[in-house]
C-alpha cells in the first residue's frame, strides 16, 4: 500500500472522529449522521448552496457559539462582508437570528476559472437559553469575524427555606349562635 493510500485512509477514519481544525473545517459523516441538537441547523448542513428563490441562495457561514462565566459568545465568519450587508435580530421566542448576504462585483468581460467562495444570502438562528439577558447583547466585526455578545442574568441570591407561620383565623360570634 503506498504513502497516498495510507494518508488518504488515515483522513477518512479521523474524520469520523476528529474534531474539525483549518485543514478539514467539517466533518461531513459527523455532520450529516449526527446533526446539531438545534433543529434550524438541519437545513444549514446540505453540503451546497440551497436556492430559495430565483438567484437568491442560502450561503452557509461557520459559527461558533461559547458560554462563559458572563456571557454567551457566538462568532460567525463573514470576510468580506459589509457591515451594512449584517444584521442581528433578537425574537420573542428568544433565538438571535443572524443575517446578511456576501456580495462578488462581477464586471463585464471577466471569465472565472474557479469560485470556491460562496455569495449570497445567509442566516444562522441559535436558541438563548434561560439565562440569556436578551435585552443585554452587542456585536462587533473585527477581521471579518462577526462577534456577538449575549449577557447571562445575574443570578439573584438564593433564597434560603423559611417556615410560614399558619395563622388560625378567630371564630367571632354570639352565644345564641354557637
Amino acid at each position: 500500500m503506498s504513502n497516498t493510500h495510507i494518508l488518504i485512509l488515515l483522513s477518512l477514519f479521523s474524520s469520523f472522529f476528529a474534531t474539525t481544525n483549518a485543514f478539514m473545517p467539517w466533518s461531513t459523516f459527523r455532520d450529516t449522521m449526527f446533526p446539531s441538537r438545534d433543529m434550524f441547523r438541519l437545513i444549514e448542513y446540505a453540503p451546497f448552496e440551497m436556492p430559495l428563490s430565483g438567484d437568491t441562495f442560502a450561503a452557509m457561514v461557520r459559527a461558533d457559539w461559547r458560554e462563559t462565566v458572563a456571557a454567551h459568545v457566538i462568532s460567525v465568519d463573514i470576510p468580506g462582508v459589509k457591515r451594512r450587508d449584517v444584521t442581528v435580530e433578537v425574537d420573542e421566542n428568544r433565538v438571535v437570528r443572524i443575517g446578511g448576504e456576501r456580495r462578488e462585483e462581477e464586471e463585464e468581460g471577466e471569465k472565472w476559472h474557479m469560485a470556491e467562495r460562496t455569495n449570497g444570502k445567509f442566516w444562522r438562528r441559535f436558541r438563548m437559553p434561560a439565562n440569556a439577558d436578551l435585552e443585554n447583547v452587542t456585536a462587533r466585526v473585527e477581521d471579518g469575524v462577526l462577534r456577538v455578545t449575549v449577557a447571562k442574568v445575574v443570578e439573584e441570591r438564593r433564597r434560603h427555606s423559611r417556615v410560614i407561620d399558619i395563622m388560625q383565623q378567630e371564630v367571632k360570634g354570639t352565644t345564641a349562635e354557637l
